[in-house]
């Protein structure tokens, strides 16, 4: 049996607390072999191998075959005497003794609330994969984002709940087939204005959903007069929330006993809120030229129908691909448009289809590392 020692240097320097702290953790492990384990290993293996290669000598068999094999037994041996491997660090984070969303302070002090924030900000920060591409996302998507919210009167804050809903990812389609950035249903987007048939769907259409969003938390608000409340009737329906508000007699949502996912919702939108204004304390670390270039586009009315989205996009200089990449609402490869609707399509400008790092607008300085 081999016997090592593993030795790990760990190394940890941490900043004064403050709005933009950051933590970093330097860990190393080297496995280094002792000397019983050479003794193992020259006494087990090399001279029994040494006394085989003999009798293959005194065999007569080919020396030169003889030589690569035991030239390749040596370098072997040598190599596992020199492994090295690299330990990566888990490690918990701070937990804040309050948050701020949308001008209202949040207690984390009872032990619920703390750990059920705990919860989500573990599972934000070690879901590197994900969590990488919001970042990469948001710089592209909250400038857009962002202004509508504050046009409609929304706080700010409500740009997370688009976060944890969709991933930043405008043709996600949900099991119960929710879809778009904001996730909505079918009839909650058509109550609140969108068009959604087999060839429109305007749930992808990042301006409109967002206004039909914002109308859905104008709504909810007017209800509750609490933002908190809005953000997980989003979730759960206005009817779930008041019908439980009565039934459990409390006015917060932190306080009702719901299903699992409207439980954790509104403690995602703010772990996805503390992980965002710092990915850096939690160790994401981006470079510049790593983010995503803004593609500029230009509008074009289409009033009439059109028989064949492959041949219109043919027509204005790019692929069909293209046409439904930046126009996901397209749902069909045709439109028929009896009606004579007035429908806006993004047409990309290809001079930004080549890659230019100088072409790249960085929207929040906290999300460079470097």
């Amino acid at each position: 049996m081999v016997i090592s020692y593993l030795t790990v240097e760990i190394t940890l320097q941490q900043f004064r607390e403050s709005k933009q702290a950051q933590r970093y953790i330097n860990l190393t492990s080297t496995l280094k072999i002792v000397p019983i384990c050479l003794f193992f290993l020259v006494f087990r293996i090399i001279i029994p191998l040494i006394r085989y290669l003999c009798a293959l000598q005194s065999a007569q068999i080919n020396k030169t075959n003889m030589r690569i094999k035991s030239g390749i037994i040596i370098l072997l041996c040598i190599c596992l005497s020199q492994t090295v491997f690299s330990v990566e660090p888990i490690y918990s984070f701070p937990i804040p003794a309050k948050m701020e969303f949308a001008g209202q302070t949040i207690s984390l002090e009872r032990y619920d609330m703390r750990e059920r924030f705990d919860r989500e900000q573990i599972v934000i920060a070690f879901n590197h994969s994900t969590s990488m591409l919001i970042i990469k996302r948001a710089n592209r998507l909250f400038p857009i984002i962002e202004p509508l919210l504050k046009q409609n009167g929304i706080p700010d804050d409500f740009k997370y709940l688009a976060v944890i809903e969709s991933n930043l990812d405008i043709r996600a389609i949900s099991g119960a087939q929710a879809a778009g950035l904001w996730q909505l249903m079918p009839k909650t987007a058509q109550q609140f204005g969108l068009e959604v048939n087999d060839e429109v769907d305007e749930r992808f259409q990042l301006e409109k959903s967002t206004l039909a969003a914002c109308k859905f938390f104008k709504s909810a608000y007017i209800k509750y007069k609490n933002w908190t409340t809005v953000a997980a009737s989003f979730n759960a329906g206005m009817g779930r929330i008041s019908g439980e508000k009565e039934n459990q007699q409390v006015e917060e949502a932190f306080d009702m006993l719901l299903t699992s996912e409207t439980s954790r919702y509104v403690f995602r939108i703010l772990a996805m809120k503390q992980f965002l204004e710092n990915p850096k304390a939690f160790g994401y670390i981006i470079s510049r030229d790593q983010f995503y270039q803004f593609i500029n586009t230009k509008d074009i009315p289409v009033k009439g129908s059109v028989a064949d989205w492959t041949v219109w996009a043919a027509q204005h200089g790019i692929s069909y691909s293209q046409l439904k990449d930046f126009n996901p609402w397209l749902r069909d490869r045709m439109l028929t448009n009896k009606t004579g609707k007035e429908y806006t399509i993004m047409l990309p400008d290809k001079e930004d289809f080549k890659f230019n790092p100088s072409k790249i607008k960085i929207y929040n300085p906290a999300w460079v590392t470097f």
